[in-house]
């Protein structure tokens, strides 16, 4: 995967474990048909700090596992924390999307979420590689990603909509494919995969307060790039400040596209 672009403050840990709680809640059917059931191995890739890992675990149960991979120490740490915390078992290892390291063939479901549109130029390399590591007869590859041109974000003022703009254009600049939800099915077929199901939708998102969206989060990876100073940041976390104190109308919309295969 590429350097890990978001930073894992309180904040934004409780982002991904809001984001994985509406995707157990929006994806469950589509989950237990790709294969997260008792008694699954699973490999939960590009695992971030392992919220959605402890859920498909707790799925997966005793008798089954769940081994999660991503490249960032921090990132791991915190899938372990939280999946002690959880009082379940994730393995955690430390690889890159299309290098697990995991043994290839032995996995009743591999899932990749928000991965992809981080990896511009890779993202086939990366699928074919998680489809060497589902099982033979019927083993799943689950993909999530996004397509930012339905992105909207609703009451939110001038200067946080320059963030967005900034944010992907750091995405742009280092060739990132921003609408690569909308091509997972294309992936999957050119994997070898046959694929089961293949979906969108619009998720609404009412920030609570002190969450401010992965832009806000990749704060330090903008500076670097150069796409940000400190003038910057200050007028955006006044921005951010303002409208926790104003309890403002903000709306994220996002679109989002699942889509799982089957090895034959």
């Amino acid at each position: 995967m590429a350097d890990y672009l978001l930073s894992l403050s309180e904040p934004e840990i409780a982002r991904y474990r809001l984001m994985a709680e509406a995707a157990e809640r929006r994806e469950r059917e589509l989950w237990s048909a790709a294969g997260a059931v008792p008694g699954a191995r699973i490999a939960d890739v590009g695992c971030g700090p392992g919220a959605v890992s402890v859920r498909l675990a707790a799925l997966a149960g005793p008798e089954g596992g769940v081994w999660a991979v991503d490249r960032d120490g921090d990132a791991l740490a915190t899938a372990d924390a939280l999946a002690r915390r959880a009082g379940v078992t994730v393995h955690t290892a430390a690889g890159a999307a299309d290098a697990t390291g995991l043994p290839a063939g032995t996995f009743d479901l591999v899932m990749l979420r928000h991965v992809l549109a981080h990896n511009g130029g890779r993202e086939q390399a990366i699928v074919d590689h998680l489809a060497s590591l589902a099982r033979p007869g019927g083993g799943a590859v689950y993909l999530v990603d996004i397509d930012v041109r339905n992105f909207r974000l609703r009451g939110a003022p001038e200067v946080l909509l320059e963030l967005e703009d900034r944010y992907r254009e750091l995405h742009l600049r280092r060739g990132n494919d921003l609408a690569v939800g909308a091509r997972l099915d294309e992936l999957l077929v050119a994997a070898g995969l046959e694929v089961a199901a293949f979906e969108g939708h619009i998720e609404v998102v009412a920030p609570p307060p002190g969450m401010r969206g992965p832009a806000w989060a990749a704060r330090d990876a903008l500076v670097l790039e150069g796409l940000a100073g400190p003038d910057d940041l200050a007028r955006w976390d006044e921005a951010f400040h303002g409208l926790e104190r104003d309890a403002a109308d903000l709306r994220f919309f996002a679109c989002h596209f699942v889509a799982y295969g089957r090895r034959g």
